[in-house]
């Protein structure tokens, strides 16, 4: 979905006390002619090649208009793995979820990831670190997002969405509200996290101070939303003059925002934070770049939430069924805790742990609606394996792609009516996870990849999930909640915008392929 289409929804507050094969023949023979002299000959055992009819472009244009559709009509043009030009680089696309192990899997020597990390820190963000290692940089941080880090990370969550969601004064007096349903879990779930990450005005809390955390949140999440809207025509390096004035200005006023200086004085600031700024300042990094790498990793950790939610909640309000079945699941958590609603103060893990109607609705939501593209630069010319026992060559230089929105989680073989939401698709019949899906009679180990998988999944999947978790929680128990035009068609997904992949240090990073 664009980042700039968004359901309207209407919320009442709660009370006090509770509650395409392109062009012909001829152009495509020169255009094979023209870039097989700066290729060289295609060489035995690699795969398929399609050129598209555009000298040096390719199929740059189709690919960047809708890239699943491209991608879906060279898979019944080839078959699961081909290489096509996109912008003078040819990309190998492989499209077995059998195989994706043997990518994911890789180490750096033959498929890297490094390289372009390193190109989209500096295109988007413009952050240059020096020395920088990504496998190093996810050792230090995966500790603070385990275990009794993970606890508190999770408790303090919790605590935030509270604050956000049902302090304003204006949340008390049960009137309804308009507002944007993207926005609302956005904002929501981006401003509770910030605060969870980065660290909140005082502690103990206190209602001045919780009225400076909503206040500072919603700064905080505004301006960076202006830079999450340029961040498409960033990614490309298409924006105009106006944009680059603009998103320099934005960018400028987020570093002064969570400028090191300025988070020195928050209270309860995470674990994360401590242990990312020590590894900062241990590489040398000046005060001015660590307010830049911040910033990239208040993206990163919170920018796929706020979305993740918007389309669990719009699922759920489009389909009655499902919403009575996950509010029955949720009206027995107070009953866990022996409090009511409105006084837990923590979320208890064992309840988060026991939600598999909730699961299977996220699970659900994220197959239809999580598109990342999972690339890695080719080091050295190589055998690449199949799970079907063939074998491609690779070529140095070139870059290997894989598309589990395409297959598995759009692919009729495995789901059946792909592209309806079936609350209970990752339910058995008794209630319990479901995990056996098939693929030419095979049971599949990657059969939905938001994600990521192998070496590089999301070191932050937990808090994500626990996150999202509470916020829908909340959402349903403090509020009534309904669409302004319950009878329009749910937006079809829009892959114009790189998608967000959750494989960069902690969790994002744009997958533009050219």
């Amino acid at each position: 979905m664009s980042a700039h289409a968004q359901r309207s929804g209407c919320y009442r507050t709660p009370q006090v006390h509770d509650r395409k094969s392109a062009g012909g023949s001829g152009a495509r023979c020169r255009a094979s002619e023209h870039s097989a002299r700066l290729r060289g000959p295609r060489r035995p055992g690699e795969p398929p090649l399609d050129l598209g009819s555009i000298p040096w472009l390719g199929h740059a244009l189709e690919f960047g208009r809708d890239a699943a559709s491209f991608l879906a009509r060279m898979k019944e043009k080839h078959g699961d793995i081909f290489t096509v030009l996109l912008g003078g680089r040819y990309v190998t696309v492989l499209l077995d979820p059998h195989s994706y192990d043997t990518v994911t899997w890789e180490p750096s020597t033959r498929l890297d990831f490094q390289a372009y990390a390193v190109i989209l820190m500096e295109r988007i963000f413009s952050v240059q670190l020096p020395h920088y290692n990504p496998s190093d940089e996810k050792a230090k941080m995966k500790v603070t997002l385990q275990h009794r880090d993970l606890q508190a990370l999770t408790d303090a969550m919790y605590t935030n969405l509270r604050t956000v969601l049902l302090g304003e004064p204006a949340e008390a007096t049960g009137d309804w509200c308009k507002a944007g349903l993207l926005e609302f879990c956005y904002g929501a779930l981006l401003r509770a996290g910030y605060l969870t990450l980065y660290g909140v005005e005082a502690s103990p809390g206190t209602p001045e101070s919780q009225a400076q955390d909503r206040t500072h949140s919603a700064d905080v999440f505004h301006t960076f939303r202006q830079l999450d809207l340029l961040l498409p025509k960033l990614a490309r390096g298409s924006l105009s003059a106006g944009d680059k004035d603009h998103v320099s200005s934005v960018r400028g006023r987020l570093w002064k925002l969570l400028s090191p200086a300025r988070l020195a004085a928050r209270a309860l600031r995470s674990s994360w934070l401590e242990s990312y700024l020590r590894h900062l300042e241990e590489m040398g990094v000046s005060p001015e770049m660590q307010a830049r790498a911040l910033v990239l990793q208040l993206w990163a950790t919170q920018g796929n939430m706020g979305p993740a939610a918007f389309w669990l909640l719009l699922f759920l309000l489009k389909n009655p069924e499902a919403l009575a079945a996950v509010r029955g699941e949720l009206e027995h958590t107070p009953r866990q805790t022996e409090q009511p609603t409105s006084q837990m103060s923590t979320f208890p893990q064992k309840a988060l742990d026991n939600t598999p109607v909730l699961d299977s609705v996220l699970s659900e939501s994220l197959r239809l609606t999580a598109a990342p593209f999972i690339t890695r630069e080719v080091v050295v010319d190589m055998a690449l394996p199949l799970a079907d026992g063939r074998e491609f060559s690779l070529r140095r230089g070139d870059r290997l792609l894989l598309f589990p929105f395409l297959s598995p989680q759009k692919d009729p073989e495995i789901y059946t009516d792909p592209e309806v939401f079936k609350y209970n698709r990752f339910l058995n019949p008794d209630g319990s996870e479901k995990k056996d899906f098939y693929k030419g009679g095979k049971r599949l180990k990657n059969y939905c990849m938001p994600w990521g998988a192998g070496h590089n999944q999301c070191l932050g999947k937990s808090y994500a999930i626990y996150s999202i978790k509470q916020f829908v929680f909340l959402v349903l128990t403090h509020f009534d909640l309904e669409l302004v035009s319950a009878d329009e068609e749910i937006p079809e997904f829009d892959l114009s915008r790189p998608r967000c992949r959750p494989e960069w240090t902690n969790g994002r990073a744009y997958g533009a392929v050219c």
